[in-house]
C-alpha cells in the first residue's frame, strides 16, 4: 500500500507535467491505452474465460463513469495544486456512503453520519466557500470523487458475482475505446518526448491498481487504508521540488480530517461486516 501511494503520486505529478502541453481528453485516453498493455497478459493467462459475464451492460455503465471520472480528474489535476486534488480526493469514500445510503438504502448509523458531516466539513476547510470563490480545479476534483464514489458502487456490485481478473480486463477494454471519443476533440499527435510522458502515466497507473489489488488481497480495506494518507505526503514534497507547489496549511488540515472520516468510516464498515 505504501508502494501504491508512491507510484500514485508519480503518476499525478507526471499527468501535471505533460498537461501543460497534451489535453488532459487526450491523456486519459494514453493512460487507459497503456493501461490496457497491462491487461493483454491476463487474457494471454486466462484466455476468454476472463470475458464470461452475464452483466455486460453494468460494466458498460461502469467503465462509462469511469471514463468521465478520469475526465474529472484529469482536468483537475492539469490546473489545480496537486496537494489539494489529493486531499479534496479522499472525499470519494465519504461521497460513496452517502450515495449507497440515497440509491441502495443502506442503513448508516449515527456514528457514520457523524463521519459524513466531519468529511465535509473538511473539504470546506480546503475549498472555503465565503472567504473566497470556489475554483474550477476544487470543483472538478469534487465532480471526480463524487464519480468515482459511483464507480465504487458499481465495482461493489460487480463483485458479488464476477472475478476481479474479469473486472479489470472488462475495465480497461472498455475504457480504451470509449476515452478516445472525447480525446478525438482535442487531438493533437505527441512528440516523442511526451509520448514518453504519457507512457509514464499509464504504467505508473496500471502499477498503481496492481499494487492496490494485491494490498487488499493481503489485508482488509480498513487495515491498508490508513497507509493511503501517504499519497498527500509524497505529492507534497514532489509538487514542491518539481512545480514549487507548496500546500496551504488549510489543505493539511482538511485533508486529514477528510482522510481521518474516511477511515473511521471503513473501519465501522469492517466492524458490521464482522457482526453479520
Amino acid at each position: 500500500m505504501l508502494a501504491m501511494t508512491l507510484v500514485m503520486a508519480v503518476m499525478n505529478s507526471a499527468a501535471r507535467h505533460v498537461s501543460q502541453t497534451v489535453h488532459p481528453f487526450e491523456l486519459v485516453f494514453f493512460r487507459n491505452f497503456f493501461g490496457l498493455l497491462f491487461v493483454l497478459p491476463l487474457l494471454g493467462r486466462y484466455g476468454l474465460a476472463a470475458l464470461r459475464t452475464q452483466r455486460l451492460g453494468l460494466f458498460v455503465g461502469r467503465a462509462s463513469l469511469n471514463v468521465v471520472n478520469m475526465l474529472f480528474y484529469f482536468s483537475a489535476v492539469a490546473i489545480t495544486p496537486l496537494a489539494d486534488v489529493i486531499a479534496l480526493g479522499f472525499t470519494a469514500p465519504i461521497f460513496a456512503t452517502l450515495l449507497a445510503i440515497l440509491i441502495l438504502g443502506e442503513v448508516v448509523g449515527r456514528h457514520r453520519w457523524a463521519a459524513i458531516v466531519a468529511g465535509f466539513a473538511g473539504a470546506w476547510v480546503i475549498v472555503q466557500p465565503g472567504f473566497q470563490e470556489i475554483v474550477p480545479g476544487q470543483a472538478l476534483t469534487l465532480a471526480a470523487a463524487v464519480t468515482w464514489a459511483g464507480v465504487l458502487l458499481i465495482v461493489k456490485a460487480l463483485s458479488r458475482t464476477e472475478s476481479a481478473v474479469t473486472i479489470v480486463a472488462y475495465t480497461t477494454i472498455l475504457m480504451t475505446p470509449l476515452s478516445l471519443i472525447p480525446a478525438l476533440f482535442f487531438w493533437q499527435w505527441p512528440t516523442a518526448t511526451e509520448f514518453a510522458w504519457l507512457a509514464l502515466v499509464g504504467m505508473t497507473g496500471g502499477v498503481g491498481q496492481y499494487l492496490l489489488a494485491r494490498a487488499l488481497r493481503e489485508a482488509d480495506l480498513s487495515v491498508v487504508m490508513p497507509f493511503d494518507f501517504m499519497k498527500l505526503v509524497w505529492i507534497s514534497l514532489i509538487a514542491f521540488v518539481a512545480f514549487q507547489e507548496i500546500p496551504a496549511l488549510t489543505t493539511w488540515i482538511g485533508g486529514a480530517v477528510i482522510f481521518a472520516s474516511g477511515v473511521y468510516i471503513a473501519r465501522r464498515e469492517a466492524f458490521h461486516a464482522g457482526r453479520s
